[in-house]
């Protein structure tokens, strides 16, 4: 048996990371391809558990119902993400997962894949590597929600996109957000208007510009201007942009 490809190294980017990860369930499991377009549905919540989805192209948002029965995206996944994780300890899932462009993802039934990581336990890894960094993202996430103003906000919505860009080998100066205003306000916690408004600062200070008219065009000179606008906006306690 060959050797399986070595992914969980502190050095190995995220491009390689990725790239690996793909190869060593290509190699070591089943896999069943689907092309999507915006809008396809992968799975729906209460939906009964029995397969694992990794992202090979596209992107991908999770969708529940709040208490009062709106639809709350939850979570973002891009290349080399997994999708279902949630549906392990329940026997369901407990989200939609959607398509928001053209794509495609790999479906993996969980009962292979565990056969399979008892003769390649580099698979048992990625999986666990995948709900670490899930964790770690929605802890971020609860973070700047609970602390960070209205602005500071959708500048580290910006950057997240950005970075989950480079990690793949993407360029990250200029791309497409695959959400609407309103979409991003409510994975944020604030109103359509509160994001447009932050966004149309973003702009007056050049830490972004619109490329098109439809303004879901992004183009950011510097990545890291993003960062020191953040600290910059974060460091009063109490603001005006921390009510939304």
């Amino acid at each position: 048996m060959n050797e399986a490809p070595t992914i969980t190294s502190n050095h190995t980017s995220g491009v390689s990371r990725i790239a690996a990860m793909l190869q060593l369930l290509q190699d070591s499991v089943p896999i069943q391809r689907r092309v999507v377009r915006s809008g396809d549905v992968v799975y729906q919540v209460g939906q009964q558990f029995n397969c694992l989805y990794v992202v090979s192209s596209g992107f991908f948002k999770m969708v529940n119902l709040s208490g009062e029965g709106r639809e709350q995206v939850v979570s973002l996944h891009f290349k080399g993400d997994w999708m279902g994780l949630d549906g392990i300890a329940e026997g369901q899932y407990g989200c939609d997962a959607i398509a928001m462009d053209t794509g495609e993802v790999w479906a993996i039934r969980y009962d292979a894949l565990i056969q399979a990581a008892v003769r390649t336990p580099a698979l048992l890894t990625a999986m666990h590597g995948a709900m670490s960094r899930e964790l770690v993202r929605d802890h971020d996430s609860m973070l700047s929600l609970c602390s960070q103003p209205a602005d500071a906000r959708v500048a580290g919505f910006l950057r997240y996109w950005a970075d989950a860009l480079d990690q793949r080998g993407l360029r990250t100066d200029q791309f497409t957000l695959r959400m609407t205003r309103a979409e991003i306000g409510n994975y944020l916690g604030m109103t359509l208007e509160t994001v447009s408004r932050a966004l149309s600062r973003l702009a007056r200070g050049d830490v972004i510009r619109f490329v098109e008219k439809g303004r879901r065009d992004i183009h950011i000179p510097r990545v890291e201007a993003l960062t020191s606008f953040i600290r910059n906006v974060s460091t009063p306690a109490v603001g005006a942009e921390a009510v939304h």
